[in-house]
């Protein structure tokens, strides 16, 4: 049986694990925080951020980007820990941008399911691409709700996991970042992928309720265990790179407030991260 540690708990959305100067990141949405856990396990929140959704992530020089559907903006935090606008995203969609991930050419790839989630009409969403002087295009479109992306460590192929379809769909990146080549990864299932993360054999992790996944490409699952909640994304991390993040929470569509139910969670695994973030 799989072993898995809580870490922190008192969460009320936990969402966009990352691990980065030797911490796990993470934000919860609904509470509007930022929050760190080093390797001793202690939290601390690094920022308050008025946006549900916002991501983050880190360009190749170490700046960190966070992507704020509120403000439809791309913002750079400041040495001071504040956030500055770093690109105008109201020309890709009136709504704001859901996830981020940043190739280690500095290519910006931010995603939007370009609908009013909940409760409104679906329409498909899409990836776009930001470039260093802000400006920005989209280069793939017809996604059913895209979510977490990850760049496989050679940096020729881009995932995004489609949650309302339970497709993971795979690009090849070329030189300038455009996406080509659109072709099925894997499919997990009715309840969708969130946030995912690549490994050193080039599998994804992700999750389809609170089933954790390891998968192939071309569908094979090669690791498998169970949550007490629903796994809303998963991030490899620690000093080897073999800690697997977990952030669940309990979802029936909305959240009590007064009943915070995320978790961190971690568990360790045999093949250590790779790729981007």
């Amino acid at each position: 049986m799989q072993e898995i540690t809580q870490l922190m708990d008192g969460i009320l959305l936990g969402e966009c694990p990352r691990w980065h100067d030797n911490k796990l990141w993470f934000a919860d949405w609904v509470g509007q925080k930022l929050y760190t856990i080093d390797q001793a396990g202690h939290s601390a929140i690094e920022a308050e951020v008025a946006s549900l959704p916002f991501s983050f992530d880190w360009l190749p020089d170490g700046r960190m980007l966070l992507v704020h559907a509120a403000d439809n903006e791309l913002k750079l935090r400041q040495p001071d820990g504040s956030f500055a606008r770093f690109a105008d995203l109201s020309s890709l969609s009136e709504r704001g941008c859901n996830e981020i991930a940043v190739h280690p050419r500095g290519h910006i790839y931010v995603n939007n399911v370009d609908f009013d989630f909940p409760g409104g009409e679906f329409r498909p969403g899409f990836i776009a691409l930001v470039a260093p002087d802000g400006t920005s295009r989209k280069v793939a479109e017809g996604l059913a709700f895209p979510n977490g992306m990850a760049i496989l460590a050679d940096g020729r192929t881009l995932v995004c996991a489609e949650s309302f379809n339970g497709n993971l769909t795979a690009f090849d990146i070329a030189e300038d970042g455009s996406l080509s080549n659109r072709r099925l990864w894997a499919n997990v299932g009715q309840y969708g992928n969130d946030g995912i993360c690549a490994d050193a054999e080039g599998a994804i992790w992700t999750s389809t309720g609170p089933t954790v996944l390891r998968i192939r490409d071309g569908g094979e699952i090669v690791e498998k265990f169970e949550l007490d909640r629903m796994c809303f994304a998963v991030m490899l991390g620690g000093p080897d790179g073999r800690t697997l993040y977990m952030v669940a929470n309990e979802w029936a569509g909305s959240v009590d407030v007064s009943q915070p139910t995320g978790r961190v969670f971690s568990t360790r695994v045999a093949v250590p991260h790779a790729g981007y973030p």
